[in-house]
């Protein structure tokens, strides 16, 4: 097994100055060693490329190469992009700025993805950790509750990937990724794939949804059934907002509406049209008015 790839550690910052240090560290006590480190603040408001700048002599000691970098404002696909660009690495590990990982996670990623050439991408589980970094736990609809009555302790059990509930046993498979994107955070994929597959869409806003679509398309996904990240769930989350939540299903179509034309060449029209049915056409648009006049959101 090589061990002594070159791994990119890539993180998209943005306002999280209270958090970048805990992220940064944490990848700083990675076990495996041989990672160069590549940040890019979006334009940041507040301290967090100052943040970044403090950490950067440290890091220097640590990592075989680093940048950090500061932009305007360009959104978080132009950001993801630009840094993909700046990675040598034979793999890429990403991590968003206000997040966390275990110290063992790129080298488990590393030693599964190493060994297994046909497999494209690899993650594991997520804890879940509030503001101030303590643990969580989640409820039917992720709302925080006391571990004794929470129904999910982890990302992945929320995503039915753990056992005795799993219900994607061909994890990453693209037919049953289409159905929903359930991959968690905090992975590690092959650079070349990430390049093959054309990189992110700046027009579609699930762009985690429809790189890992990509990819799909390219070679196998793994998960690993071990805590191998800490996923920030608090007020500022993107997907916790109202706003996100009403586009929905505007985001849905834009994903469905780029996967069509490889959907009905590749055998999967029939899939496809009923899942448009069901997540954009009119079914999607009674639910949609269906909850609204219940005052649900």
């Amino acid at each position: 097994m090589p061990t002594d790839d070159l791994i990119s550690v890539i993180i998209p910052a943005y306002n999280h100055e209270r958090y970048i240090e805990e992220c940064v560290r944490s990848i700083m006590a990675q076990t495996y060693q041989n990672l160069e480190l590549v940040v890019i603040d979006d334009g940041s408001t507040d301290g967090t490329f100052a943040k970044l700048q403090e950490l950067k002599p440290e890091c220097e000691k640590r990592f075989a190469r680093v940048v950090m970098e500061t932009q305007e404002n360009r959104g978080l696909r132009f950001t993801l992009n630009s840094l993909l660009d700046k990675t040598s690495g034979k793999y890429v590990y990403s991590s968003t700025s206000d997040d966390v990982t275990k110290p063992q996670a790129i080298e488990v990623l590393h030693s599964f993805l190493s060994e297994n050439p046909d497999y494209v991408l690899a993650v594991g589980d997520n804890e879940i950790i509030n503001g101030d970094s303590e643990r969580i736990y989640w409820g039917k609809k992720r709302q925080v509750l006391p571990e004794a009555e929470a129904l999910y302790k982890t990302v992945g059990e929320d995503l039915n990937l753990n056992e005795p509930n799993n219900k994607h046993p061909d994890f990453g498979d693209y037919a049953d990724l289409l159905k929903d994107n359930y991959v968690p955070n905090g992975f590690l994929y092959s650079r070349q794939a990430m390049i093959d597959a054309g990189k992110y869409k700046q027009e579609i806003t699930l762009e985690d949804w429809y790189i890992n679509l990509q990819l799909a398309k390219i070679g196998k996904f793994k998960y690993i059934p071990e805590i191998l990240f800490s996923y920030r769930w608090y007020d500022k989350n993107t997907i916790s907002t109202p706003e996100f939540k009403a586009s929905s299903l505007k985001n849905y179509r834009q994903i469905y509406e780029n996967e069509k034309e490889y959907c009905f060449a590749h055998g999967y029209d029939k899939l496809w049209k009923r899942l448009w049915c069901k997540k954009c056409g009119w079914r999607a648009k009674w639910k949609k008015l269906r909850n609204f006049v219940r005052g649900k959101k």
